[in-house]
């Protein structure tokens, strides 16, 4: 494989003139960064990535941080990789998926540095370890959702309006007859679950129904989505029979609603409606009937907030934007009269 020296000595220039043709660090004149480059092509030259990222300071990969499960990827999230690797794509940017489990990340021989320039941070939590690390090391930041209560002036963030998206379905359930209403929650610790949770509740008061304690379950740690689902809807469907009906945080918790649905002998709509905060679902072969759901619009989540951190980048200063994407309700066959 041909080297530096060799590309500089056949274009007939100093090895550190090839250097800055390639980092752009220093000026060049057209005609010898044209040579240059012409001579590299033709030995087949390549710089070395990380000795480039090292001169330059920068490595042209943004990151993309999300809490893993033990299942595979929704849609929603699917359909957010497409929305950033585009942005990618179109700008010339690679990207990291980070998914460490918890088991390796407070490992010491896993705890280094990630080879990016910035990155994006998904499902934001009250107290969120990760922005209040990446704000100290003044690591470019984007959120998708709405950051901690003491970042939302500090950094930008995409989000739905998730009250408002939590009001919509609370309204729909409430006007085909139900009362008795069950949320399946995200975990308390994240910021999305408050705003849906205040959203549902504004639908309940207005209608002037009473909330009890235990109509709002927040996912826990330990489960994947499936499984608290199922484990969750079994026992409150065995110990409560005036549900009517499951708003649940995400497709994979709304498929354990199904299977406990299933068990104890409840039809779906007819003796429970289901409804989920997400896009279709990579298991909809297993929903009958077709769930209905809130699209979230994940592929543009997530093209803009890969917008918004490289235009960081480009600036080389801090940006503090907030995008509101909209949401749509997609009514199915498992509500009544949808």
């Amino acid at each position: 494989m041909a080297k530096m020296e060799d590309v500089a000595k056949v274009a007939g220039v100093s090895k550190s003139t090839v250097s800055n043709v390639f980092s752009e660090k220093r000026p060049i004149s057209k005609e010898v960064k044209e040579r240059v480059l012409r001579i590299a092509n033709e030995l087949n030259y390549k710089p070395n990535y990380w000795a480039r990222s090292l001169a330059v300071k920068e490595t042209r990969i943004i990151g993309l941080n999300m809490q893993a499960e033990k299942v595979k990827f929704s849609q929603f999230h699917l359909s957010l990789l497409n929305g950033v690797l585009n942005e990618c794509y179109k700008q010339g940017y690679r990207l990291l998926v980070n998914t460490l489990s918890d088991d390796y990340k407070n490992k010491v021989e896993f705890q280094t540095s990630d080879p990016v320039d910035g990155e994006i941070l998904l499902d934001p939590e009250v107290e969120d370890p990760r922005i209040v690390g990446r704000m100290k090391q003044n690591i470019p930041l984007v959120v998708i959702g709405k950051p901690p209560q003491t970042y939302e002036d500090k950094l930008s963030y995409v989000d739905n309006n998730n009250v408002s998206a939590a009001e919509g379905i609370g309204k729909h359930l409430i006007s085909l007859g139900h009362k008795d209403i069950l949320f399946l929650n995200a975990p308390s610790f994240r910021t999305v679950s408050m705003d849906r949770e205040l959203g549902f509740k504004i639908s309940l008061k207005e209608a002037g129904i009473e909330l009890d304690s235990d109509q709002v379950v927040y996912k826990d740690k330990k489960s994947s989505s499936v499984e608290f689902g199922y484990e969750k809807a079994k026992e409150i469907l065995i110990q409560n029979n005036k549900i009517t009906a499951i708003i649940t945080d995400n497709d994979k918790m709304a498929l354990g609603v199904y299977r406990a649905a299933e068990e104890e002998g409840y039809s779906i709509p007819n003796d429970l409606a289901v409804i989920s905060f997400s896009d279709d679902s990579v298991y909809a072969t297993e929903f009958s009937p077709p769930l209905s759901c809130v699209h979230l619009n994940g592929e543009q989540l997530g093209s803009e907030s890969a917008k918004l951190l490289i235009d960081q980048l480009h600036t080389n200063k801090p940006l503090v934007k907030r995008i509101i994407v909209p949401t749509h309700f997609e009514k199915r066959g498992s509500c009544s009269n949808s």
